[in-house]
């Protein structure tokens, strides 16, 4: 055979799944910190933030191995109670877990500045809107109707604990897909704001863009950000973007405001024949 013919679609953006947390709700992703701080402190065991923030994006029993899994915290672990712990604490942790978090999430449902606005140009280009969350189904219950009166809806959110797994496996993405109508991937974009959020985007042959100021990675409140000098914040934003360039990101922005023009973006980019 001397030629082998590829299909490569050029045609229009179609939809855009979001992540929740530090991405559309939550500016800053403080909702599992807290809760995460919290829930290993009732064990009698102290992690920091940092501890707390690894494996964010991930489905939260997972989240919580990764926690368990850092040295520090296992030392610390096994200093309070005695043992290395096990799969039976991990479940236990995790049971206790679900609750405190669906309490918490109340506080935490607040539209990133701008998510609105960017909503509200994507759809009116015709552009759907989904999205995938490390959070269960039992605490969307609890996050998605307060959003929903604070202004933002998704017309899809797939949960973790309603595919085979998590991030960065590409299952959530594939069922937007499903539930939205659209095909094929490469119409799509993953948004998110930690890193696991860009490797399903890729795992699941979307485009995608990360956000460096408003998650996990930054880790700062609206106020906090604002209080950080022009050069700190130019310096913090440059050393995420590596991050997600690294991971293989298509493109980062600032904030879920920018969306909009990334998508233009991606257009452009599919119009030149580009792949994700």
């Amino acid at each position: 055979m001397d030629f082998l013919y590829r299909r490569s679609y050029r045609g229009p953006i179609k939809a855009v799944i979001l992540d929740w947390a530090g991405t559309a709700v939550d500016y800053g992703s403080f909702a599992p910190t807290a809760v995460f701080l919290r829930l290993f402190e009732s064990q009698g065991v102290s992690i920091t933030a940092e501890d707390a923030r690894s494996g964010m994006g991930l489905m939260k029993k997972d989240h919580l191995r990764t926690i368990l899994s850092r040295p520090t915290v296992a030392q610390a672990w096994e200093a309070a109670r005695g043992l290395p712990h096990t799969e039976a604490d991990l479940d236990h942790l995790f049971d206790n877990f679900i609750p405190m978090q669906r309490l918490a999430l109340e506080e935490y449902a607040e539209p990133i500045p701008g998510l609105l606005e960017a909503i509200a140009e994507l759809r009116s280009r015709g552009i759907k809107i989904g999205s995938t969350t490390g959070y269960l189904r039992s605490m969307m219950e609890v996050l998605a109707p307060k959003a929903k009166e604070k202004g933002y809806a998704p017309d899809c959110t797939v949960c973790s604990d309603e595919v085979p797994a998590g991030r960065p496996l590409p299952w959530m993405c594939y069922q937007n897909a499903i539930q939205l109508g659209v095909y094929p991937m490469a119409a799509m974009v993953k948004v998110g704001d930690t890193l696991v959020d860009v490797e399903e985007g890729l795992n699941s042959g979307m485009w995608t863009v990360g956000l460096s100021l408003t998650g996990n990675l930054l880790g700062l409140s609206a106020a906090q950000v604002q209080a950080l000098s022009p050069q700190e914040r130019d310096i913090q934003k440059q050393k995420i973007a590596a991050q997600f360039f690294q991971t293989g990101a298509h493109d980062v922005i600032d904030g879920i405001w920018d969306l909009p023009k990334a998508v233009e973006k991606i257009q452009e980019r599919l119009a030149r024949g580009e792949q994700p």
